[in-house]
């Protein structure tokens, strides 16, 4: 409880039934607590009646203050504004604080620029330009960056351009078209900027099609150099894509935000999803949190948060609406721009997106607390009965759509890490077919013959029960008795749970660290055969509309590009003067003629 003095009493009858923000300060006019009001006279004598019922953390705050300031606004958002600008600046030891005080990297397009450029920004003017981001880590920037500088043609300096210069050594590379000299059409260099644009939006669809019919235009023109340029960076951009976390395009641009707290700490996680692909996450710890509700304590972090040069998105999905979540979206939307909404999850997706979150919060915790990876994976060994605690794990996932472009893969998880140099990817070579188990045993038996000596001591399969046996019949077939030392388990989905090979089910739904461990291990197996599934698909859409045609192989159909000049040349052509060229007969020219009108463009 607090003594309040007379002097004290007579300066709380003294404040004004307005908006405003408050200041409690200690004796050695030290800044304690900074808060906001909509009536800041009944706010402040909630503070100082023998009565008031405050949680033991404003408690103790409340005998150390020995005075207040207070600051009137012209409404409740003022207020709110004033507030985390205050506590930015003063960092008051009760409010809810983060710590970390860096400026997030951000993408900026120069489209109003005659010659646009792309450049590592870490504060966001309004100036027209395009931002993209926050990424972080900062290192999945620099690597979209690089991949944008190898594959597309936009200069990559920040000169004026205002008169012809000599070219430097970056269009000697080809790594930018020169137009400081003058050697690109501005409105080829437009296009190319557009495209950039189209790929940093994740796109995908608008830009691959873009880019495929250029490609063919080319290609039907004999412009065949160029050609296989397009062609090659088609390929790279579908790698690209396929490495992209896609949660859901639908979404748009959201921030997700989850946290995990035990006794008087408190994780945050904040996923950044941009045009439904997930392009960073960020965890941040809090002390002394202990006391506060969990409204409050949302409010206070969202505020710390996007106080920072950060852009709200559209929408901030939460796990819980935070206190004051009226103004807290006024302001989210003064400082974007734009509307932004602060919603609770109510789609399956979105309550799977806030459990992603607090799983993430959940782990970075312990991590924090000092659960070393040998700790987890000693209880991952308890948990499943293990004949010794794994420390490599290995995972195999199959992924197919209706038997087409049937791939494996197997990933390694090492000492808290994925070791990608161990991963393997693998075409279904011996299963015709929609039939996953054949599909399982082969990339087994292919894997285990390829590793040798070197298996994980853990295998995790993604799938149930007649998965997992079939796993252990094509390893054991490969390696006899010499593996009896390597453990199996399968990961079930729906509900989530491990398949042990006596059939018994174990539920790893508890957000343990070596439940979570699991999971992750199968997801990344799942990941790395979806891309790979799809780089092929992708692979086979832009494979010549001559392939796949029963009798045109290689040979055959480099002859009649040379004859002809392009596709459409061909098709154009008599069944004469197709069966003229080498290798070709007139019963094949018949066949081709008659396959190359169903052929599409991709």
């Amino acid at each position: 409880m607090h003594k309040t003095t007379a002097a004290m009493r007579k300066k709380l009858n003294m404040v004004p039934d307005r908006p405003g923000v408050y200041i409690f300060k200690d004796e050695q006019e030290r800044i304690l607590y900074i808060g906001k009001a909509k009536r800041l006279k009944n706010r402040l004598r909630s503070y100082f009646r023998r009565s008031a019922s405050l949680e033991p953390r404003k408690t103790a705050m409340m005998r150390k203050v020995v005075d207040f300031s207070y600051v009137i606004t012209g409404s409740e958002l003022e207020a709110l504004a004033l507030e985390v600008n205050l506590i930015k600046q003063h960092r008051p030891r009760y409010n809810v604080v983060l710590r970390d005080d860096k400026n997030y990297p951000y993408l900026r397009l120069t489209v109003k620029e005659r010659w646009p450029r792309l450049e590592v920004v870490r504060r966001i003017k309004k100036d027209g330009s395009i931002y993209f981001g926050p990424y972080i880590p900062a290192s999945s920037m620099w690597e979209t960056l690089a991949f944008i500088r190898r594959h597309f043609h936009i200069r990559p300096c920040r000169y004026s351009l205002d008169r012809p210069m000599r070219p430097c050594i970056q269009f000697q590379m080809r790594r930018c078209p020169a137009p400081c000299a003058g050697l690109v059409p501005h409105e080829e260099y437009i296009q190319s900027v557009k495209e950039v644009e189209r790929f940093l939006k994740g796109e995908k669809k608008e830009l691959i099609e873009e880019l495929q019919e250029k490609m063919y235009r080319l290609s039907d023109t004999m412009c065949y150099e160029e050609a296989a340029k397009i062609r090659d960076n088609l390929h790279a951009l579908r790698i690209a894509f396929d490495s992209q976390r896609v949660i859901s395009p639908e979404l748009g641009d959201i921030d997700v935000i989850g946290s995990y707290q035990e006794g008087k700490e408190t994780v945050f996680q904040v996923f950044f999803i941009r045009n439904g692909i997930l392009i960073g996450g960020k965890d941040f710890y809090l002390k002394d949190t202990g006391y506060i509700p969990h409204g409050e304590l949302l409010e206070g972090f969202i505020e710390s948060f996007y106080v920072k040069v950060i852009i709200p998105p559209g929408e901030v999905l939460a796990e819980i609406k935070p206190s004051g979540v009226r103004e807290l979206r006024k302001w989210l939307t003064q400082r974007s721009g734009e509307k932004v909404s602060i919603k609770i999850p109510g789609s399956t997706k979105e309550k799977d997106l806030i459990a992603m979150a607090q799983e993430n919060a959940k782990t970075a915790f312990l991590v924090r607390k000092g659960v070393r990876p040998e700790e987890i994976l000693r209880m991952l060994g308890k948990r499943l009965g293990l004949s010794r605690m794994p420390s490599t794990i290995g995972a195999f996932d199959v992924s197919t759509i209706s038997g087409s472009y049937s791939v494996g893969s197997f990933v390694w998880w090492e000492d808290g890490f994925f070791r990608k140099e161990r991963y393997r990817h693998l075409r279904i070579k011996t299963v015709e077919g929609v039939d996953d188990y054949s599909m399982m045993s082969e990339i087994v038996k292919r894997t285990v013959r390829n590793l040798g000596e070197d298996l994980p001591d853990l295998i995790i399969i993604d799938g149930g029960k007649a998965q997992l046996e079939v796993a252990m019949r094509a390893l054991h077939e490969v390696s006899g008795s010499d593996r009896e030392g390597v453990d199996m388990v399968g990961i079930a989905k729906r509900p989530d749970r491990a398949v042990l090979p006596d059939g018994e089910l174990l539920p790893i739904n508890d957000g343990k660290a070596d439940a979570l461990l699991l999971k992750r291990v199968r997801d990344e197996a799942h990941r790395f055969a979806v891309s790979y599934h799809r780089k092929l698909r992708g692979k086979g859409l832009l494979e010549s509309r001559l392939e796949g045609i029963k009798g045109i192989g290689k040979k055959r159909r480099l002859a009649l590009l040379r004859h002809f000049g392009s596709v459409a040349a061909v098709g154009e052509s008599t069944a004469e003067e197709i069966a003229s060229v080498e290798g070709m007969s007139r019963k094949l020219a018949e066949l081709l003629l008659q396959e190359l009108p169903k052929r599409t463009r991709g």
